[in-house]
């Protein structure tokens, strides 16, 4: 892959609801806030970025499988797949370049189920529990990747 990073920001079920869905859970900003800001801060770090939602499990798997040598990184917010899904666990894993997972709440402080993550394993690493932060956060991790090499 090239110097300059292009990233692939995923997300999954319900996150277009984000803004009315569980305010004191997720807050208010929206997920068109979210891609937004990862968009202007990858445009001031020198990175591309294209980003995907779907509900459907099927669609996002698809997308990654297709992201392998277009992509250098996927930021990728499975939301209640990241607990259920094998299938596309398995699809990141097989994905060429590097994958951060992230969390707008955080999910070791909620319900049980949400403890395990199917996708934490093959990750590079896990952002949890900082809003949208934790999508921006993730995004300016790779930017510092590319100052560093």
């Amino acid at each position: 892959m090239t110097k300059s990073k292009h990233i692939l920001v995923l997300n999954g079920p319900n996150i277009n609801m984000l803004g009315s869905r569980e305010p004191d859970i997720y807050g208010h900003v929206t997920m068109a806030d979210i891609v937004a800001g990862c968009a202007e801060r990858c445009d001031k770090a020198g990175m591309s970025m294209d980003s995907f939602h779907s509900n459907c499990e099927g669609e996002l798997i698809t997308k990654i499988q297709n992201a392998s040598g277009q992509f250098d990184w996927i930021v990728i917010n499975a939301a209640g797949l990241t607990h259920t899904s094998v299938a596309l666990r398995d699809a990141l894993a097989l994905f060429a370049g590097d994958v951060i997972e992230v969390h707008i709440s955080n999910t070791h402080a909620r319900e049980p189920f949400r403890h395990v993550s199917l996708i934490s394993a093959i990750a590079k690493g896990v952002v949890a529990g900082f809003g949208a932060q934790s999508y921006y956060m993730a995004i300016n991790f790779i930017a510092d990747t590319l100052t560093e090499s």
